[in-house]
């Protein structure tokens, strides 16, 4: 395994690599975003690690900036900032998981092992998903609903695409954060309940009938009805 670790603190790059190298784990490293971006679009990673907060270019632009070269390596933004808002910033930048400092190291030795077995594409059969009046168009990367464009962020379209294929089936919180984002459930945050209510924004608002529904204690479902 190749892992790329971006991070401005010297004793923390440290001691990551330390440890990662004594799982036998190939490591690179940089102390700034512009040089992790170069290292990040020349060599090819199982994984890459990034610190939002660095001089020069940060971890969100850094992030941004991989995913519009067409870059789908897995993404672990590390932050001293643990707000949900942070966490909502980092994951609409295009990260696939997000850890707060401090952390222990056999915690994100577990983030990393899981972001590593990610398959490249979570949804591969079927191109094209519809329920009641919405369609959601993988390949295109469009949502309509009721012939009426919608526009999402990519998360909010990995979010849909889940539902549209477990229609009027109850989705827990966890079993959306390990589909959608890969990765354990925190019982302390409300990323996905944030998530969930940027979506039904988007998708039911100014419809008549609602189709995503949270079932209190339970999760949510898709169903179509008012």
């Amino acid at each position: 395994m190749r892992i790329l670790l971006i991070e401005d603190e010297i004793k923390t790059i440290q001691s990551l690599r330390q440890g990662l190298e004594e799982q036998n784990w190939a490591v690179d490293t940089a102390t700034d975003g512009h040089t992790g971006l170069q290292l990040a679009s020349e060599n090819t990673y199982d994984v890459i690690v990034s610190d939002i907060i660095m001089p020069g270019l940060g971890g969100l632009e850094l992030c941004r900036q991989l995913r519009q070269l067409g870059k789908k390596t897995p993404f672990l933004m590390l932050s001293a900032l643990g707000h949900t808002d942070d966490k909502v910033s980092g994951l609409e930048a295009g990260a696939d998981d997000y850890l707060s400092k401090p952390f222990e190291f056999r915690e994100f030795l577990a983030r990393i092992k899981a972001l590593a077995r990610r398959p490249a594409s979570a949804f591969k059969p079927g191109n094209l998903l519809r329920f009641a009046d919405l369609e959601q168009d993988l390949d295109a990367k469009t949502v309509r609903r009721a012939g009426k464009e919608l526009s999402l962020t990519p998360r909010e379209f990995a979010l849909l695409e889940f539902f549209l294929r477990n229609p009027e089936r109850v989705l827990s919180k966890t079993e959306i954060a390990e589909k959608v984002w890969d990765v354990d459930f925190d019982t302390g945050t409300n990323v996905i309940e944030v998530y969930v209510n940027y979506l039904r924004n988007k998708v039911d608002k100014g419809f008549d009938t609602k189709i995503i529904h949270t079932l209190f204690g339970q999760g949510y479902v898709l169903k179509n009805e008012k």
